[in-house]
């Protein structure tokens, strides 16, 4: 196992069931899948788009979440106590505005920050507003910026966070069957032009009307995809990144219980 040294970081796609609304529920979902990471040797674990409620932008308002709800308490203790960042998924409040489609991102230290989605998929205007910065973090040396789905979709957030100094692209994502080759060769391009890893995590759950396609997964700096789920089995994707480098051999994927 791929120490916690600097250069190297070891990150969890998870690929996880997910029941509409259903916030407890689903954060017991995610400790478990924290907890077998952790005993993998993950550094961050990245969970599906909006996977604390699912994909439900009619339910983004009722279920919107202050910075100090109790589920991100319980996310962060998590986070330190298993040694690693997490990143869920979830509806934000907007004080005087739309919720936002978010994440939050809890660190080992105790340390929590949130990112807002900033390009929002047709449609989604009608029930969220879009964030307006990016975020960047650091773990063990190495810089990942996160995305939240459509942010892929547009060259401006990836070219923004490549120039500064992005090493990781990380997106938390809803792909369905019909779109995955589109997204797919949109996400390798984004690997092949900044030279850095890009690496997804997807739903398995049909959610919002939508019928998922699974297959998390990673490309290297070359656009080759090395690592990933076959299709919507309920699974962590782990992805080795030594010296920048996505390693195919150090991939793997772990059999999860699927049930919520």
């Amino acid at each position: 196992m791929p120490s916690k040294n600097a250069g190297n970081v070891v990150v969890a796609l998870a690929q996880s069931p997910v029941i509409r609304g259903a916030v407890a529920d689903n954060l017991t979902t995610h400790l478990r899948y924290v907890e077998r990471a952790a005993q993998d040797g993950a550094d961050v674990i990245v969970f599906p788009e909006l996977s604390l409620i699912g994909y439900e932008p009619d339910l983004l308002e009722a279920l919107a979440m202050a910075s100090d709800a109790e589920v991100f308490k319980t996310l962060s203790a998590a986070a330190v106590e298993n040694n690693m960042a997490v990143i869920a998924g979830c509806p934000l409040i907007n004080d005087g505005g739309k919720p936002r489609i978010g994440a939050v991102i809890c660190f080992p230290d105790g340390a929590r920050t949130f990112y807002a989605k900033q390009h929002l998929h047709d449609g989604e205007e009608a029930y969220c507003s879009p964030g307006d910065e990016a975020c960047l973090f650091t773990v063990n040396g190495v810089r990942i910026a996160l995305a939240i789905c459509a942010d892929f979709a547009h060259t401006i957030h990836s070219d923004a966070v490549a120039a500064q100094k992005a090493a990781v692209y990380l997106a938390s994502v809803l792909i369905s069957d019909g779109g995955y080759e589109a997204d797919a060769q949109c996400l390798a391009g984004i690997a092949r032009r900044h030279g850095m890893p890009v690496l997804f995590s997807n739903h398995i759950s049909d959610t919002g009307g939508w019928q998922t396609c699974g297959r998390s997964g990673g490309w290297n700096a070359r656009g080759a995809r090395l690592v990933g789920a076959s299709g919507r089995e309920a699974c962590l994707v782990i992805a080795v990144i030594r010296d920048g480098v996505l390693e195919g051999a150090s991939g793997r994927v772990i059999a999860m219980d699927s049930g919520a």
